[in-house]
């Protein structure tokens, strides 16, 4: 389903203030129980459900600048907005996470600041990992829907909530059989998983932001895709990247040398249309034609432009008066020389005999030229 930009901000908006609401309703629950009920492991699950709150509130700020429309300072959208924000989070998971295993790694080496859970912290973690199991399908539901991998990060942070509130479930279990250290063992636990979480968040999104390439395992299906179209030929310099939600492609095709510069751009549309209808994040595809391959060298980069050279060719052609009624000329830039194909007036015939000798001299004065390597001249 292809969702407007505003229609899919207002979903990530919908979704992201529900796990508001939970998450805080689950960190003062977790702060207030782990405190009261003496529970490490409850209190930094407590933090992370705090940490929740911060992610939740870039993904807010994320999403209103992504869903702004291209602008002139910003002439591929606002998607990387998501991307930034994302890095922003990952760091600040990476903090909350060495922060929290410091406090427990003290408490374990403590005898005597260990102390045993109360039974209602069992209960608070166990509402903690429904809800949060609740919040992550929820969520990674209209993640996917909508094509935001932002919301489906966010998805699965709520996903390791729930883990780590099963690892608070065992720790204070364990505490309670008589096995005080586990309540902080399970705590550090909780903090390896944040720091865990923050760290793939900031990798992936730091590769987008550096242009990181699409994986290749796509990459491949889009060379697939290209090449399905008859009219080209051969592809070359494959260029892909992220922007937030969507992916970006430019290519170089090459098709036949001397097709028309309107079915060239034709065949270019269609590549293009192609891409964009096959795969759902690609929304800006870029097609550059070639009428040979110049991947390894551009033969004809420095070969003269058409109004230097028609100057040129009209000081040849100038000396010859069967040539002055010349109205037509192609050039075809290929294989590091000049094509010219030029018509005239089949008025200027005085007889069939003549077409040969006009032509010979067409041909003699256009490959005086130096950068001239074959010339036609037609009648119509």
């Amino acid at each position: 389903m292809s969702l407007s930009l505003e229609q899919r901000t207002n979903e990530i908006n919908r979704v992201t203030w529900w796990g508001i609401f939970v998450n805080l309703i689950l960190a003062v629950t977790k702060l207030i129980g782990g405190t009261l009920g003496q529970s490490q492991s409850l209190i930094a699950d407590g933090l992370h459900s705090l940490s929740d709150l911060a992610s939740d509130a870039m993904v807010l700020v994320a999403a209103k600048h992504a869903g702004e429309e291209a602008d002139d300072d910003h002439p591929y959208g606002h998607g990387r907005f998501e991307t930034l924000a994302t890095v922003g989070l990952g760091l600040f998971l990476i903090l909350v996470g060495l922060g929290i295993a410091f406090d427990a790694a003290h408490r374990v080496f403590d005898e005597e600041i260990k102390a045993v859970p109360h039974y209602f912290t069992l209960v608070i973690a166990l509402f903690s990992i429904l809800s949060n199991e609740a919040l992550y399908h929820f969520t990674h539901r209209v993640g996917l829907r909508i094509n935001s991998k932002m919301l489906i990060a966010n998805a699965w942070h709520h996903r390791t909530d729930a883990i780590s509130s099963i690892v608070v479930l065992a720790g204070i279990a364990g505490a309670q059989m008589g096995v005080p250290v586990l309540d902080p063992i399970a705590a550090i636990l909780v903090a390896l998983m944040i720091v865990k979480i923050g760290y793939d968040l900031s990798y992936h999104s730091v590769r987008e932001l550096v242009d990181t390439a699409l994986e290749p395992e796509m990459v491949e299906q889009i060379k697939a895709k290209i090449l399905e179209n008859e009219d080209v030929l051969e592809m070359h310099m494959l260029r892909t990247r992220r922007m937030g939600h969507t992916s970006l492609v430019d290519v170089h095709i090459l098709v036949q040398p001397k097709l028309s510069v309107s079915e060239g751009h034709h065949i270019s549309e269609d590549v293009e249309k192609s891409l964009i209808n096959s795969f759902d994040d690609i929304n800006d595809v870029t097609v550059h034609i070639d009428p040979e391959n110049d991947e390894q060298e551009a033969r004809c980069r420095n070969l003269p432009l058409r109004s230097e050279l028609i100057i040129a060719l009209n000081s040849e052609w100038s000396q010859i008066p069967e040539l002055k009624g010349i109205d037509d000329i192609t050039l075809h830039y290929l294989e590091g020389q000049i094509t010219v194909e030029a018509t005239i007036p089949l008025s200027i015939l005085k007889s069939l005999s003549d077409a040969e000798n006009i032509q010979a001299k067409f041909k003699q004065a256009s490959l005086a030229v130096g950068c001239v390597g074959e010339a036609d001249l037609r009648f119509h």
